[in-house]
């Protein structure tokens, strides 16, 4: 696999994660489901809980950081523009 599908398939992941959602009751309903998920029904080991709080932590983490605005020129050899690609809110 080449690095580029690589990261493809690494920035879908994250986008179709419930936490990632601008809908808070979504967000909440995850959030839920992984409390629910370590209630004491069984033992759970220690790597469970550091599981969840390093999720949560990077939620945290990506919420609290501000907005990206990227670009990417693209010059052909003579010095025209060849390619303009703008993401995020411009």
């Amino acid at each position: 696999m080449s690095d580029r599908n690589a990261l493809i398939e690494l920035a879908n992941f994250v986008g179709r994660s419930p936490l990632a959602s601008p809908d808070m009751k979504v967000r909440n309903k995850a959030l839920s489901g992984m409390t629910e998920r370590m209630l004491p029904r069984q033992k759970r080991s220690v790597g469970d809980l550091l599981g969840v709080v390093m999720a949560l932590s990077a939620r945290t983490r990506r919420m609290a950081q501000d907005p990206v605005h990227v670009e990417v020129d693209v010059f052909a050899p003579g010095g025209k523009r060849a390619l303009r690609l703008t993401l995020g809110q411009g």
